[in-house]
Formats: C-alpha cells, sequence, structure tokens
C-alpha cells in the first residue's frame, strides 16, 4: 500500500521527540508539520526533523494534514482534540485521553458526526510480550483468568523531572499517569471493567523537588498520590490495582494474572517488551523465550540497557485501519472506557462507595507477529 496519511502534530514538548524518531519505521503515516503555542518550541522541533512548523490553526486548517496528533498537556487534551474535530481531522491522543469521561463521550459524538477517526495511546499493550500473554489466554493454557494484581510503586517525579508541578495537582497522580497503561493492557487481556471500587490519600501535602533547576522550591499536593483500588471485570476476574508516589522501594511484580490453571508475571506495562514469566499448575515457573515479534526486539538504549521501543505503533494502526476500513486497536472506545475506570477509582477514593462504569468496549484485535510486521515500513 502506497498511500500515506498526513500527520501534524500539537504539543512539541519531550514526548513529540519519540513519535518524530519512531515514525519512519512505520506505514501509512508521514510526518509533515507540527505546531505549539510556543513557536520557537514549533520551529525547534521542525528543524530537528525536518519538517514545517506551523500555528495551531495553520496545522488545522492544513489540506496535507489527515490526522492531527495530540501531545498537549493533559488539561488541554480535550479541547484541542474538539478543535481537530471539528476541522475534519481524524484525531490520535497521547494519553490521558481526556479527564472527564463526559468529555470523552462528547468527542466520541462530535467524531461520528464529522465521519472521523479518534485513536489515543497506550500502544504498549501492542508490544510483543502482553501480545503473548493474549496468545497464551486466548488459547486456554491459564484456564479462566480468576484474579490478578497490579503495582506502579514509586517516590513521583519531583527528584527527575524540572517541572512536576502537574504531576501533583487535579488531572495528575500516579492513576491518571501511568494508570492507562495498566488498565488498557488488562483490557485487552481480559475484557471490560464492571465496577471499582478504591481507598485513596495523600501522604504528604507538599513536596521538595530535587531536580534542577528548581532544586530545593516546594510545591503543594493536591491530588491523591496513593491509591488502593479493586476492579470487577465482566468476566467475573476480581483485580487489586496499587498505584503510589509514595513508596521508595517495593518487591512486587508489576501485573500478575492468575487463572485456574496457571499464573502470568508479565514486565511493565509502560514498556513493549520485558521477560514473561509463566507456570501452569504446580510446575516451577520459568521465563518464556522471547516470541517471535518484531515489537519484541530492543531497538533502543535506555539506562538500564537497550529495551524494546515502538511507541506511534497505536498511530500508524489507526491509519492502516482507516485506509483498510478496518477497526483500529487503540480506539476511541478503550479509551473512553479506561478513562471511566481510572476516574471510576478517584470518584470512589472520594466517596468511599463502589462506582459503576458507564461505558463498555470489545477486546482491541489481538496484534500476532505477522500482523506486527504488516504495520512496519520494512514488511515485504
Amino acid at each position: 500500500m502506497a498511500r500515506k496519511l498526513g500527520v501534524g502534530v500539537i504539543g512539541c514538548g519531550n514526548i513529540s521527540k519519540t513519535y518524530f524518531q519512531h515514525a519512519p519505521q512505520f506505514r501509512g503515516i508521514e510526518m509533515r508539520a507540527c505546531a505549539d503555542i510556543n513557536m520557537d518550541a514549533a520551529r525547534s522541533r521542525a528543524k530537528e526533523f525536518k519538517l514545517r512548523a506551523e500555528t495551531v490553526e495553520g496545522l488545522l486548517a492544513s489540506a496535507d494534514i489527515d490526522i492531527i496528533v495530540n501531545l498537549t498537556i493533559p488539561a488541554v487534551h480535550y479541547e484541542v482534540s474538539k478543535l481537530a474535530i471539528e476541522a475534519g481531522k481524524h484525531v490520535y491522543s497521547e494519553k490521558p485521553f481526556v479527564l472527564a469521561i463526559k468529555d470523552g463521550l462528547d468527542l466520541k459524538r462530535r467524531a461520528d458526526r464529522k465521519g472521523v477517526r479518534i485513536g489515543s495511546a497506550p500502544d504498549t499493550f501492542l508490544g510483543g510480550s502482553h501480545q503473548l500473554a493474549r496468545h497464551l489466554i486466548d488459547s486456554g493454557k491459564l484456564g479462566k483468568i480468576t484474579s490478578g494484581t497490579c503495582h506502579v510503586m514509586s517516590h513521583g517525579m519531583e527528584q527527575w523531572h524540572p517541572n512536576p508541578d502537574f504531576f501533583f495537582q487535579p488531572g495528575g497522580g500516579p492513576i491518571l499517569d501511568l494508570g492507562p497503561y495498566y488498565i488498557a493492557n488488562l483490557v485487552q487481556l481480559i475484557g471490560p471493567v464492571k465496577r471499582v471500587a478504591a481507598l485513596a490519600s495523600i501522604p504528604a501535602k507538599e513536596r521538595t523537588i530535587s531536580s534542577k533547576p528548581r532544586a530545593g522550591e516546594r510545591i503543594p499536593v493536591t491530588t491523591p498520590t496513593t491509591i488502593l483500588a479493586l476492579m470487577e471485570f465482566d468476566a467475573g476476574a476480581v483485580f487489586t490495582f496499587n498505584a503510589s508516589w509514595d513508596v521508595w522501594h517495593s518487591g512486587h511484580a508489576p501485573m500478575e494474572l492468575y487463572g485456574e490453571a496457571g499464573t502470568i508475571h508479565m514486565p511493565d506495562p509502560n514498556f513493549f517488551g520485558g521477560d514473561l514469566r509463566y507456570t501452569r499448575g504446580e510446575k516451577p515457573v520459568k521465563t518464556l523465550p522471547r516470541w517471535d515479534h518484531p515489537f519484541s526486539i530492543a531497538n533502543e538504549k535506555h539506562p538500564e540497557g537497550m529495551m524494546a521501543n515502538y511507541r506511534t505503533a497505536g498511530l500508524a494502526d489507526m491509519a492502516l485501519a482507516i485506509l483498510q476500513g478496518r477497526p483500529h486497536r487503540c480506539s476511541l472506545e478503550l479509551a473512553n472506557h479506561v478513562i471511566d475506570v481510572m476516574t471510576g477509582i478517584l470518584k470512589s477514593g472520594e466517596t468511599r462507595k463502589f462506582v459503576d462504569m458507564q461505558t463498555t468496549c470489545e477486546r482491541p484485535e489481538r496484534l500476532g507477529p505477522a500482523a506486527a510486521r504488516g504495520l512496519l515500513a520494512s514488511a515485504k
């Protein structure tokens, strides 16, 4: 397929570099322009990646742009995506998709009227390790999944991020910032969530920045940073999800799924690769060999060694789905359901009551090795 959809990026911060670097390895998309409210940032990124810099208004009016990638801060995701939809553009947003489910449902209505598609990160669940877990579950080797655990624990961003304020304000916190990776992966593995419950707290009302250039400055914390949640899935499985930025060290695995016939110990869903450990019945736990999946291959240097990074895969899959007339995997329905779950957890933390989900979705189609190779520009 020779045709490509033109892509324009709004928001030229740190994450934009990842999209621009990885886009050329995928079929169906061509990065053409970028925009930012700070034109100096737009010009800098444009020069770095040989694109053209536009104002936001200019980009939305550009005839050669089919898809807008929304990489703005979460607080304006809804407004920017709405502008793009009203301009007749398809939209692919960074996570979290929106900060309130009413906004996500409004974007769906607008997109349906305009006849455009919406997609959203995360796309890490398309990684080889997570798709191998999906293969094991779908093949029945674990039996029915009955329960599981998720843990995302650290001591927050004030130690390394130059401007960590927004992480500790409403719209931030570990649920909205990191929860999308975990919840999207669980939904693609076992299906949608039925209801949630949670306890939430703010152990430290202030944080001291230890990273430059603002080292020593104290910032207020106005959103929960420790959340202990329960999730009940439509399929009957029950999970705990513990998310905290008040933990110095944890020995918990990122994700574990417990089935009637076996257990999977999964790697961090924030990444595409990593070791998948598996046991059947009482047999010893073993690390499975890397699956013959292109998104398992380490392709990027990381402080802890080489890692697999294929961010932009979800965008490419959406573009090809538009061209091929099929559903895309990082769908609007999935994104809205993930937001529903996360905001439901936060609401439960405030009210101390169970919260039923307002939405549901189908599991995204699995991405096996052959389908993944079909997304790559190098595919024959």
